[in-house]
């Protein structure tokens, strides 16, 4: 009984402080390897938002820079990696790239997350507008 009591206790101890598993976090944007591969000199801003999405962070001082970033958080210890993938304009034409990224990952990761939480919902056919 007491094997059972302390074994039962240390288990919630350890559960408690996350000692056993943290959640992994992901956050930015998932940008898949194909996409960025297509990237071209002279690709208008429209053109690049269609390829790799809107980014997540817009210099509001420097207009003719983009950036991609994302991090990810997926080991016990609650390490972080960063990836930056930097994109320069002029003359609202991209000019040049540079950083990294995850793309196997990203990849990986977007295929696992609608296992892990579904699709979205769709809309629903039959409901009706409603009226003001």
């Amino acid at each position: 009984m007491h094997k059972l009591l302390l074994v039962l206790s240390i288990a919630m101890l350890t559960g408690g402080c996350g000692i056993l598993y943290k959640q992994p976090i992901y956050q930015g944007n998932l940008l898949e390897k194909a996409n960025v591969d297509q990237l071209q000199t002279g690709m208008s801003k429209q053109q690049v938002t269609l390829l790799l999405g809107s980014p997540s962070i817009e210099d509001p001082f420097h207009h003719d820079r983009w950036d991609y970033t994302a991090t990810q958080r997926t080991d016990r210890l609650g390490r972080t990696e960063k990836k930056n993938l930097t994109l320069w304009f002029e003359n609202d034409a991209l000019a040049k790239w540079e950083g990294d990224y995850f793309p196997e990952q990203d990849e990986q990761l977007a295929k696992q997350t609608v296992k892990q939480f579904g699709r979205n919902l769709p809309k629903e056919k039959d409901k009706k507008p409603r009226r003001r």
